[in-house]
């Protein structure tokens, strides 16, 4: 979530649209006696504000012993960008000031990050400052790269052209705006290869669009080929989703409702009217009238070049402790980390509370006894008033709540899922979660 290094063109054209495109408020000064803390949290997203919250609420720690670092003045709830492309919330009601999140008795810099010197227990910032800790929590996100894709920066910016993403702050309404206006032709909906967060997220986008075509008459999905309105889902993967009984249900359902299916297409230029794909093949270029981009991701430069990242720039820590596996103070979960499950805030909801477990225990000499079992969830509209709410863990192996309390097979869309995903997770995230009060399926904490 901090800002990404890209060409000196592409950063020009991304200013307006990068969701990660952060103004940098000014952090008061700090004497250097105040540089030197317990615990540095790198990070203010989903993952930091709820570790570092959960952390306060131990009543281990005095004023100042905890340092929040992000150089962000909002704070977005990003998996509810999905239902501002659907037309279903305002994406203004989505975020909230940081400092309104950051607990006074945090030491608060809203600064980047320059570089780590884990072996000196040291934090460089960006502006030059050093800070020294005892322990470190690495949680800033991953980078959306919108330049690796030649065009798109330019593409998105364009606020007449037919180009959008629910990945940006600033594009995530654009979506709705050219679902509407498309009144026939080609809509093409992207999915990169390679870490993304939130993989059901372009497929959500998709599906949102089709029910709206068609209900406004102009696509039939037992009659695609006759429709006004032609669908294809362009995925760099082999298939629609990673988990294969969820891969098996969505697969089905693009057969049912004509889709055409583009495997192993990622896409890596927007030309125009025309996007173009890398496949085992060659390259691909496949004509549209509407294009919703899910952009390429990856680590941040500032993680990626540090002495704390293994070979995919990623911080590489225990996948059921979330310690580092070489430096026995530094912990990371989230979109940051290496652990291998899929990138999403509800991940975080299980894997906040190991880490904090854990980190509490090193710091007293314990035993680390806390453990993570890739728990993670993707609510998946795949219509309005419908979501597959796909919860699964480790090695693909689903991990269903409500099938475990009621016996219900969550791979069947349900009206009350929808309504978990519309309403109650988002309710949830910013009166509960932010404060370090939600443990996920594990509710209240």
């Amino acid at each position: 979530m901090f800002q990404s290094r890209v060409s000196l063109a592409a950063r020009a054209a991304q200013r307006s649209i990068a969701p990660q495109s952060r103004g940098l408020a000014t952090a008061s000064p700090v004497s250097s006696a105040a540089r030197n803390h317990k615990i540095v949290v790198v990070g203010g997203g989903s993952a930091g504000i709820s570790i570092s919250h959960q952390l306060l609420h131990s009543g281990k720690f005095a004023q100042d012993d905890i340092a929040v670092i992000d150089p962000a003045q909002w704070h977005h709830y990003q998996p509810g960008w999905t239902l501002v492309g659907g037309g279903l919330k305002n994406k203004e009601d989505l975020r909230q000031p940081m400092n309104s999140l950051v607990d006074p008795k945090f030491k608060f810099y809203n600064q980047s990050v320059g570089s780590f010197a884990p072996a000196d227990n040291a934090i460089t910032l960006e502006n030059g400052d050093k800070l020294s800790y005892e322990q470190l929590v690495v949680v800033p996100g991953i980078s959306i790269n919108y330049g690796e894709i030649k065009g798109l920066p330019e593409a998105l910016a364009d606020r007449n052209s037919t180009v959008s993403s629910i990945y940006s702050y600033d594009t995530c309404d654009k979506v709705f705006r050219t679902v509407e206006t498309l009144q026939e032709g080609k809509a093409i909906f992207t999915q990169p290869a390679g870490v993304i967060k939130c993989a059901g997220a372009p497929q959500k986008a998709m599906w949102l669009a089709l029910d709206h075509w068609k209900r406004a008459g102009l696509y039939n999905p037992a009659k695609p080929a006759e429709s006004p309105i032609k669908i294809s889902y362009a995925t760099g993967l082999p298939v629609m989703f990673g988990v294969p009984k969820y891969n098996a249900i969505l697969e089905q359902m693009r057969k049912d409702r004509g889709v055409e299916g583009l495997f192993q297409h990622d896409l890596v230029a927007v030309d125009g009217k025309s996007a173009v794909f890398a496949t085992p093949n060659g390259e691909v270029v496949k004509p549209f009238d509407l294009l919703h981009v899910s952009p390429k991701m990856g680590a941040h430069a500032f993680v990626k070049n540090s002495p704390l990242a293994n070979e995919m720039g990623m911080v590489d820590v225990h996948e059921n402790t979330t310690q580092h596996k070489k430096f026995a103070n530094v912990w990371s979960v989230g979109d940051a980390s290496s652990l291998p499950t899929s990138k999403t805030a509800a991940a975080v909801t299980s894997e906040a509370p190991v880490l904090v477990r854990n980190l509490l225990q090193s710091m007293e000499g314990k035993e680390l006894d806390a453990s993570y079992d890739g728990y993670t969830s993707c609510p998946l509209l795949t219509e309005y008033g419908k979501v597959l709410l796909a919860e699964f863990k480790y090695g693909g192996e689903p991990k269903e709540t409500f099938g475990n309390w009621f016996g219900i097979d969550q791979g069947k869309p349900r009206r009350a899922f929808y309504h978990l995903k519309k309403d109650f997770f988002p309710w949830v995230y910013q009166n509960y979660m932010v404060k370090g009060h939600w443990g996920g399926p594990n509710g209240w904490k």
